[in-house]
């Protein structure tokens, strides 16, 4: 965020175009509350790192995931989780507020031909 008017002009132009914005891994390096009130965004992206230690007894991660949720939520900002692993962890982020999810548990990564094609059998 060196250039912040600049990204902020930048995003607000591609908002206008209809694309949603997205904070990926918030919570983690340069993510900043700073900004959050500045920028045209549409969601936050809970990180994996606060996924993987949901039912961590010693870890953090569902008071985190939790905050950030309550967080966009005020925000009136939709909230997705990345690195969903197990459907342990996607209820428990279900229950904690965010219905949103990425991750293995629905698919690996995929190149754009097979992305296509899968969009285009459910047609």
């Amino acid at each position: 965020m060196i250039e912040a008017d600049t990204v902020i002009a930048i995003l607000a132009e591609l908002k206008a175009m209809g694309i949603q914005i997205a904070i990926d891994d918030f919570g983690t390096g340069f993510s900043s509350l700073a900004y959050l009130h500045r920028l045209p965004i549409d969601r936050l992206k809970i990180d994996r790192a606060f996924v993987r230690d949901l039912d961590s007894h010693k870890g953090s991660g569902a008071s985190i995931a939790q905050t950030i949720i309550r967080l966009g939520q005020s925000l009136g900002l939709s909230v997705i989780a990345e690195g969903i692993e197990t459907e342990e962890q996607a209820q428990l982020l279900m229950n904690l507020g965010c219905p949103l999810a990425q991750g293995f548990l629905y698919s690996r990564p995929v190149n754009s031909t097979a992305f296509i094609a899968w969009c285009r059998a459910r047609e």
